[in-house]
C-alpha cells in the first residue's frame, strides 16, 4: 500500500481525499434535497446544520487535498490520450477543484450575510465573513446554488469520462484511481 502517488497510479492518500470528498458531495446533494422539501422549522434547521457541516468538512478536506497534490505529483495521463482530452481533463480538474472550494466558501458567505452560525457538527463556529446583508445573501444564495448545480454536472461528466477510459479506452486510467491492488 503506497501512501505517495507512483507514476503508474494515485497513493492512499490521494484515494482517500479524492473517495471522501466524492461521498460527502453525494452526501450534499442529498441533504440538500431533504432540506428543500421540508417546511421552515426544527427538522430543516437541523438538516441545515448537517449540510453546512459536511460543506465545511468537504472545504478542509480540498484545501488539505490540494496541499498534498502540490507536494505529491499526480500520475501522467495516458500516453496515447489524444491532445484535446488531455485539455479536458486538465480544465475539468481545475473547475472540479475550484467548485469543490468555491462552493461551501459561498454556503458560508450566504449564512453569514442571513446572520446564520456555520458550526461544524456543533464541534466550534466558524466566523462570520461578511456583515449580515439581505442583498448579499440573495446573491450568495443564488451563487451558491449555481455553483453547487455546476459542480454536480462536471463531477457527472468527470465520471463518466473516467468509465469512458476504463471500459472503451481500456487504459486503466480510473484504476489508478481505485483502491484495488494494481496488476503487475
Amino acid at each position: 500500500m503506497q501512501i505517495r502517488n507512483t507514476a503508474v497510479r494515485y497513493g492512499v492518500a490521494a484515494q482517500l481525499f479524492h473517495w471522501s470528498i466524492v461521498v460527502l458531495i453525494i452526501t450534499q446533494v442529498i441533504l440538500a434535497e431533504k432540506a428543500d422539501g421540508l417546511p421552515l422549522g426544527p427538522a430543516k434547521i437541523a438538516v441545515l446544520a448537517q449540510h453546512k457541516s459536511v460543506g465545511m468538512t468537504i472545504f478542509m478536506l480540498a484545501v488539505v487535498r490540494l496541499l498534498w497534490r502540490f507536494v505529491n505529483p499526480v500520475p501522467p495521463l495516458p500516453s496515447g490520450m489524444p491532445a484535446w482530452q488531455r485539455v479536458a481533463a486538465h480544465i475539468s480538474h481545475g473547475a472540479l477543484y475550484a467548485l469543490i472550494l468555491i462552493t461551501p466558501l459561498f454556503g458560508w458567505l450566504m449564512s453569514s450575510a442571513r446572520n446564520f452560525p456555520v458550526s461544524w457538527f456543533g464541534v466550534f463556529t466558524f466566523p462570520d465573513l461578511v456583515q449580515p446583508d439581505k442583498a448579499r445573501y440573495e446573491f450568495f444564495h443564488g451563487a451558491h446554488e449555481l455553483v453547487a448545480k455546476t459542480l454536480v454536472v462536471i463531477a457527472i461528466v468527470h465520471a463518466l469520462a473516467a468509465l469512458k477510459h476504463q471500459f472503451l479506452d481500456r487504459d486503466g486510467l480510473l484504476r489508478r484511481m481505485l483502491p484495488v491492488k494494481p496488476r503487475q
